[in-house]
């Protein structure tokens, strides 16, 4: 070691407060919030049903099964839903989480970190489904579907609380680094840890670093953006059984002066360390406020730009050749996450792009997952209005997107023609899945969710599944793998 690192002191600290703070609720705090309840029920509904809707694209499909031919774990394997997969938890946990990520179309976290927190359903449900199984064949009770949703907020409130203030983007890192952190750390209460090996395990999720953000921007843009939470969902499983095993933890991975998380992954360009904190205890605030993608499968910044390009629809659509200049009005975040221009190379490029979502419900009246695919994006209409689109960011967006009481997500789009007219500027605030519109936005989640199940699954099952996931007593409890196999083939 050079001299300018000076003498070391060889003395074990104590346990960075955070790392100490996230093991002690996941292990010990108790949920006694009926509306997390509710809303998790929503969540686990909506989350496997986009697990189940990604099932229909290939690129997604080669990914899942067994790492090697022929490597499955039966019987007492996890379960892959709308498969005949049965496998050890670290890789069903892999398949579970790239399929509910897969299409961008699952729940959503804003705040100065970006993410979905029910990502951490891979990792959940495959330790769930495993433990359920082999307690089965050991005489012992399985885990119910209460313990899931039970998980479930608890790794929403991890993920979450996490993001309210710490940025990880502003240094280049991808949000799955809090999936892997809230996977590991739940992973391992349910598979029985004590305080202390939770707290270890999560030291090892700080120690992984993260991964970068590349992926997701141009010129990079690519697929991995859509098993990234998968992978890591997976590590939080692999990281949680080693702890298990009494693999030792690292009491100062965050604050280690030069070699902790905080002092190299931390640091901006100015060479200033960002230091961790939470802004709030833990308890069950995300999952009661998480924000819904119900109607499109669209990046989150951009589902109110969508709503406004649909109520345009119907005026726009016979005279796009009229069309002089589309303005759409977003957010800061808005902005630097998906306006683009130049070609798209490929459908992650364009379910990241405002203008191509601004444009597809312009021209067809709709956005879908098979929008994103090569025989729309071909159509030249599509980058014809792609180019004459100005974003602008608005002020009052950015501020009321931070704002706690508010957390908008507003955007707005206005049409002007060549002859000098202009549409009406439609603004929307607050997209169909957010808090202030659960009233009306839980009916149309439950629609989504029926559709997405009926495509994989047989009548019978989707009757069963439907009169179960309605009733939030029984569903509560029901063992665990029962539920599993519902969505098994």
């Amino acid at each position: 070691m050079s001299s300018d690192m000076g003498i070391l002191d060889t003395k074990r600290p104590d346990f960075d407060p955070i790392l100490t703070e996230i093991a002690r609720y996941a292990v010990d705090f108790k949920i006694d919030s009926s509306l997390a309840y509710e809303t998790a029920r929503y969540c686990l509904m909506d989350t496997i049903g986009c697990g189940l809707l990604a099932l229909e694209f290939p690129a997604c499909t080669k990914l899942l099964g067994p790492v090697v031919e022929g490597a499955e774990l039966r019987p007492l394997g996890a379960k892959v839903p709308g498969t005949h997969y049965q496998l050890d938890p670290e890789r069903a946990a892999f398949n579970v989480g790239a399929m509910v990520r897969w299409l961008d179309f699952n729940d959503t976290w804003l705040a100065a970190e970006w993410g979905h927190p029910s990502d951490n359903l891979g990792a959940i449900w495959a330790v769930a489904d495993y433990l359920s199984r082999k307690n089965v064949s050991k005489g012992k009770a399985p885990l119910t579907v209460k313990d899931v949703l039970t998980a479930m907020i608890k790794a929403h409130e991890i993920q979450g609380i996490l993001a309210l203030e710490n940025k990880f983007n502003g240094v280049g890192l991808d949000h799955v680094l809090l999936v892997r952190i809230a996977s590991t750390a739940v992973a391992c209460a349910m598979l029985g840890g004590t305080f202390e090996e939770v707290r270890n395990a999560v030291s090892h999720a700080f120690v992984d670093g993260g991964a970068l953000r590349c992926y997701r921007h141009a010129p990079n843009t690519g697929s991995r953006k859509s098993w990234a939470a998968g992978d890591a969902s997976s590590r939080g499983v692999n990281l949680a059984l080693k702890a298990l095993t009494g693999e030792m933890g690292y009491p100062s991975a965050l604050s280690a002066a030069f070699w902790g998380f905080e002092d190299v992954k931390m640091k901006d360009k100015e060479g200033k360390v960002h230091r961790l904190k939470l802004p709030q205890k833990f308890g069950s605030y995300v999952m009661e406020n998480v924000l819904f993608k119900i109607s499109f499968p669209a990046e989150f910044h951009a589902q109110t730009a969508v709503e406004c390009a649909l109520k345009l629809h119907d005026e726009v659509k016979n005279k796009l050749d009229s069309v002089e200049k589309i303005v759409i009005t977003t957010q800061d975040s808005g902005h630097r996450i998906i306006n683009k221009v130049g070609p798209l190379a490929n459908p992650a490029d364009r379910d990241h792009c405002i203008q191509y979502m601004v444009a597809v419900p312009l021209i067809f009246g709709r956005l879908t997952a098979d929008d994103y695919e090569d025989s729309i994006a071909n159509d030249p209409r599509i980058d014809a209005l792609r180019d004459k689109m100005v974003v602008e960011v608005d002020e009052r967006y950015t501020r009321e997107y931070l704002e706690a009481d508010k957390r908008s997500i507003a955007n707005a789009v206005q049409i002007f023609y060549k002859d000098g007219s202009k549409s009406e500027k439609i603004e929307i605030d607050y997209p169909i899945g957010h808090k202030r519109r659960r009233s009306e936005g839980i009916p149309v989640l439950i629609a989504k969710f029926e559709r997405n199940i009926s495509r994989k699954l047989s009548p019978k099952k989707c009757t069963k599944i439907k009169e179960l996931c309605s009733d939030q007593g029984k569903l509560e409890s029901t063992p665990f793998h029962v539920f599993s196999d519902l969505f098994a083939l």
